[in-house]
């Protein structure tokens, strides 16, 4: 399964290498910390029930837009 990470297919559904480690890291974290799998375990680890979940579309990076349109906010460099 991990086989699946030097495919271009995982990088090019999640839209880059970089927003394929924040969707990896994130979901691993929700799973140490209690979440439920969407796919059945079998046996593997939960690097790779995140990998299987990516490939079925089970799991997206949930982007949140209203952030940036938000005029109030403070720049980060002054």
């Amino acid at each position: 399964m991990i086989e699946a990470l030097k495919s271009d297919e995982i990088v090019e559904k999640v839209g880059g290498r970089f927003k394929l480690c924040t969707l990896i890291q994130r979901r691993l974290n929700q799973l140490m910390e209690g979440a439920r799998p969407l796919v059945d375990r079998d046996g593997r680890t939960d690097l790779e029930l995140v990998i299987d979940e990516i490939l079925h579309d089970k799991i997206t990076l949930d982007f949140d837009a209203s952030v940036l349109d938000n005029p109030a906010a403070k720049p980060l460099l002054d």
